[in-house]
């Protein structure tokens, strides 16, 4: 039985900003387009192996969360046979009950408040990356973007294994 992490987070037009080198005496400058539209990002990670499974989708509630576990279960055939731990928090839409696990996968929800304890939790960063100090006229223009720095976590095992695979 392996162990898996799921977390997510929400990615907008709303920027993500971060500290910049400017020469002194200058004032750092960035774009900014102060839209309020989001998606969601939702994460797996196997800490063990670095493996990684992502979604985006536009919005995420109990029925969504259904769907996309069942994705995950049939992504990695999941069922009497192979099974997974799945540790997440326990946000509304974990807990719902309009979420149906599937076969295979067991839910074990982290105590309230501990984002010390998800792996998964230290996914964001490395996705934020891409879209930091950036500004977006567009959802479509940002979940490319998005889509593109999940492509390329997914071919970084070692990487995603060193944020995620502590204690």
């Amino acid at each position: 039985m392996a162990a898996w992490a799921e977390d997510e987070h929400r990615v907008g037009l709303h920027p993500v900003n971060r500290m910049v080198w400017v020469p002194l005496g200058q004032l750092p400058t960035a774009q900014v387009n102060w839209k309020y539209q989001w998606l969601w990002l939702v994460g797996f990670v196997e800490p063990k192996t670095g493996q990684t499974y992502w979604w985006i989708v536009p919005r995420l509630n109990g029925q969504v969360f259904r769907q996309v576990l069942a994705y995950f279960a049939a992504h990695f055939d999941l069922g009497p046979y192979k099974r997974v731990v799945l540790a997440l928090d326990q946000a509304a839409f974990h807990t719902t009950a309009k979420v149906v696990v599937p076969e295979g996968i067991h839910l074990l929800f982290l105590p309230p408040k501990s984002p010390e304890l998800q792996p998964a939790e230290r996914l964001s960063p490395a996705t934020n990356e891409a879209i930091a100090n950036r500004s977006f006229e567009s959802l479509d223009e940002l979940e490319k973007v998005v889509a593109h720095r999940c492509r390329v976590l997914l071919n970084r095992p070692a990487f995603i294994q060193g944020l995620t695979g502590f204690h």
